[in-house]
């Protein structure tokens, strides 16, 4: 056709060009080729998934620049071959097929141990071994086994004690590191033990070393500092191994059979305490206690308004529910509740923040436990959080990371139910009222009353249990500078518990209770040795004073085993709770404030009052909270001088300290990361919704006013509405009435409503005229589903230690960049041009696919 078009034969004979027309031919036979080719489906796809593959190029306008980009993207794309979430659990290429293979390995590696191990202790001369032991005396038995203990106590102590040279702490470190990758993957839990024995024994060497080799006694200054570091890490160690005690083998209590009779179900009185929170916040927790599967005879629930309000005594008449208020507000929530108990006779008092919405099934998972045991004073279930804590929304990681409460809930509470230490955490509990009375009712000693009453039940002989499945949901703090205060009460009655009732001492606590008790308390006394690690290498770098006095090859050689062996261990222990490296953010944004009161409190442990904390705000717009970030950013600046300091240091000073320097200098940008990340945290993101939707996936249908009705699927749901994707497309007007079709049980639930907005198969339904049964039934049907939070976090990315730690650094990145945006307009004027000749160059830098580094996809109503 090409040929046709332009005839060859007739321009060569005619102007005799045949040469540069058959140039011309060919370019266009190639260019024909080449746009041809991108309608193959392969191109397409690529196109079509431009945003995907060079996400930094497809929001931004054409520039001279980008051919580069393009060229420099698709070459790391060819390097690194990523893989999708959705292909990955299929995917065996690269580092996929490597895991996949290690797990099979140990899997069979597992099952020949365990074959083996059943062949060796059947074996007739293993049966004639154990005959022997048995045969032995008592005396005899306890000799041999202290003597087979004190030969591994003795191998142990040599690991820790014994001086090695640079490359016998090399080869040392990598062994035992080495063995961990190689258990790292095995399944069960003498895998876990043996990380933990491991990381036990790198972390007691480097704190042996510290104490041994490591202080400069000749120099005041020199020595002052690294005494302070020195108390810092032996703080750290001390949580460390409590941590690994408590949290080493999880009990995982399943819920204990009700009797078929329910006669002999127990009376149960629910109490529902409040002081200053709005009605609209209580009146969801009362409507979904009335939906609590319980005979009605032996349900009683009860609001203890201690803020004497009439529209919540006309409230409780309305639903049918009880009204306490008392004459004062002494002990605060403590005196609520002891004040409440005089006035009730029921055999289990069942408690709940006013926020915290119960389902249905929550009596019937933990009232068990209490008729198989009768020494049983608790019965604990987790605290778990509809909305976004500041952490989550701040951070754009809500539902896709665990929140900061998930370690304590999800592991450190099953771990101390298995040493009979869950505490009380003063909401989604179940006491026995005879226990409370016995030890005189909650505790009113200090601000953190839910501890302090399990302390008193556990030192009176009374046993607890934990039953880790949720069933509730309450509110997160709105704001950081509420979230803060919250944590300051907890940290101030942790100290005060610690004060004055020691768990370490007195009498009735098992030696693994008073561990739990005492790890949970020293956890919060954490804010002085987070600043001592914040501003250490500045000792060196600012005042050149030695705080770990040795060669800066022997530091690394170290200091790098314990941490990455706790960092490998926890990830293998907490990695479903708790993201490895997030701890430091959470210890960093938190340090500064809870540092005095926990101080104070263990000298004066009577200063210090209870306060409500605020529940239900709004955050009208995006702001920076510069007096909540006044403390990091006064670190970081420290720390930048720090840096501009070694910088004068390299240049000026002399050769041997150069490797001294370039670690302290690492250090300060591992801290000025961390800073960054607790500034990003203090760039309040903007919260107006006044009821928090909940994202789902729940059968139901619609129906019109004409009466025709459309199944579809529930996406998610608040307190004043829905939003619904039918299985066909509907055009309703806005305005108009509609119907919200849901089942529970065998039976259906109507809720009128009005449409407030459709496009395509997507309806928003606004319910604002319910009546209070409907508005009863419609919690029922959502809030209080007994299934309704066991799948909050499918989503979660997993753990993985060394990305955790790259996203912690994208984050303090991301925390100066925000910090920029709120500066002055002058400052930003300054500081713009030097920050865009920094920003060009980075946006020439590759990128990860985003959808790579996010969840799988969610359908979320625009509502």
């Amino acid at each position: 056709m090409i040929a046709r078009c332009f005839p060859y034969q007739y321009l060569r004979n005619k102007h005799g060009c045949g040469p540069l027309v058959a140039l011309l031919l060919a370019l266009a036979s190639v260019l024909a080729w080449l746009v041809l080719r991108l309608e193959s489906a392969a191109w397409r796809q690529l196109l079509d998934q431009r945003q995907r593959w060079y996400p930094q190029l497809s929001a931004k306008s054409p520039s001279l620049g980008d051919p580069l980009r393009y060229v420099l993207q698709s070459i790391w794309l060819l390097l690194i071959r990523p893989v999708a979430p959705e292909q990955r659990s299929n995917s065996f290429s690269g580092w996929t097929r490597v895991v996949a293979l290690n797990r099979t390995v140990w899997l069979r590696l597992s099952n020949a141990l365990q074959q083996q191990t059943r062949r060796i202790r059947d074996h007739s001369r293993v049966t004639q071994g154990v005959s022997w032991w048995k045969g032995l005396e008592r005396h005899r038995q306890w000799l041999l086994g202290g003597f087979l203990v004190a030969q591994l106590v003795l191998l142990t102590v040599l690991c820790i004690t014994e001086p090695f040279g640079y490359v016998e702490q090399l080869v040392f470190g990598l062994l035992l590191w080495g063995l961990t990758m190689l258990v790292r993957g095995m399944p069960g839990r003498f895998a876990t033990l043996l990380m933990v024995v491991l990381s036990t024994i790198v972390s007691c060497r480097y704190l042996w070393w510290r104490y041994t080799s490591t202080l400069n006694w000749d120099q005041p200054l020199d020595l002052a500092c690294g005494l302070a570091l020195l108390a810092a890490e032996t703080y750290s160690w001390i949580v460390l191994i409590f941590g690994y005690i408590q949290t080493c083998w999880p009990l995982n209590r399943e819920p204990a059979q009700l009797p078929d009779d329910t006669r002999h179900w127990p009376t149960v009185d629910l109490l529902i305490p409040t002081y200053n929170e709005d009605l609209s916040v209580v009146r969801g927790t009362v409507y979904a206690a009335l939906g609590i599967d319980w005979p009605e005879e032996k349900l009683r629930i009860h609001i203890l308004d201690d803020g004497k309000r009439e529209a919540f005594r006309q409230f409780a008449a309305e639903v049918g529910v009880g009204y306490i208020i008392r004459p004062d507000n002494r002990h605060a929530k403590a005196g609520n509740l002891n004040h409440a108990l005089g006035r009730l006779d029921g055999e289990l008092v069942a408690l709940f923040d006013c926020d915290h919405m119960p389902v249905r099934s929550f009596l019937q998972l933990t009232v068990g436990w209490f008729l198989r045991d009768p020494k049983l004073a608790l019965v604990q279930t987790p605290h778990h959080f509809l909305s976004a804590d500041p952490f989550e929304r701040n951070l754009s990681v809500f539902r896709n990371r665990p929140n900061e409460g998930e370690l304590f809930y999800g592991l450190i509470q099953d771990g101390n139910d298995m040493w009979n230490a869950a505490f009380f955490c003063g909401s989604c509990a179940v006491l026995r009222r005879s226990a409370l009375d016995e030890i005189g009712g909650f505790a009113v000693q200090t601000v953190t009353e839910d501890a302090h009453t399990a302390l008193r039940l556990h030192r009176a002989g009374w046993n607890s249990a934990y039953v880790r499945i949720p069933q509730a949901a309450g509110l997160a703090t709105e704001s950081l500078s509420a979230h803060i205060g919250q944590r300051i009460r907890w940290a101030r009655g942790m100290a005060q518990i610690f004060r004055t009732d020691n768990p370490l001492l007195g009498k009735g606590l098992t030696v693994f209770q008073r561990i739990c008790y005492a790890n949970a308390m020293m956890h919060f006394l954490a804010g002085l040795p987070r600043l001592i690690f914040l501003v250490a290498p500045l000792a060196f770098l600012l005042l050149h004073a030695y705080i770990i006095y040795a060669p800066a090859l022997m530091i690394l050689l170290y200091v790098l085993p314990p941490m990455i062996h706790a960092s490998l261990t926890n990830s293998r222990m907490q990695g479903r709770y708790r993201q490895t490296f997030w701890g430091e953010v959470y210890e960093t944004v938190l340090a500064w404030y809870i540092a005095r009161p926990t101080t104070v409190a263990l000298f004066s442990p009577n200063k210090g009052t209870f306060n409500v904390t605020s529940k239900g705000g709004l955050m009208e717009y995006d702001r920076f909270d510069w007096k909540i970030a006044r403390p990091y950013l006064v670190l970081a600046g420290l720390n930048i001088a720090g840096l501009g300091f070694a910088c004068w240091r390299l240049a000026t000073g002399p050769a041997n300290e150069v490797g001294t320097v370039l670690v302290s200098s690492l250090w300060v940008i591992y801290n000025l990361l961390i800073l960054g990340a607790a500034v990003a945290v203090a760039a309040e993101v903007r919260q107006v919704r006044q009821t928090h939707r909940v994202q789902t996936r729940l059968p139901v249908a619609v129906r019109l006013d004409s009466g025709h009705s459309y199944p579809g699927t529930l996406l998610d749901y608040s307190d004043g509405g829905v939003g619904v994707q039918i299985d066909v497309p509907l055009s309703l007007p806005v305005g108009g009435p509609i119907s919200l079709l849901m089942q529970r049980d065998s039976r259906e639930f109507l809720f009128p409503g009005l449409v407030s907005r459709s496009h395509k198969q997507f309806v928003g339904i606004n319910f604002g005229q319910l009546s209070t049964r409907q508005k009863i039934d419609f919690v029922q049907c959502t809030f209080a589903r007994a299934d309704a939070w066991l799948n909050w976090g499918e989503n979660y990315v997993p753990d993985r230690p060394l990305h955790s730690l790259i996203d912690i650094f994208k984050l303090g990145a991301k925390g100066y960049f925000q910090l920029y945006q709120y500066l002055p307009s002058w400052v930003r004027r300054v500081a713009g041009p030097p920050l865009r000749l920094v920003g060009w160059l980075l946006s020439y830098l590759p990128r990860m696919p985003s959808s790579f580094f996010s969840s799988s996809s969610r359908s979320v109503s625009p509502t």
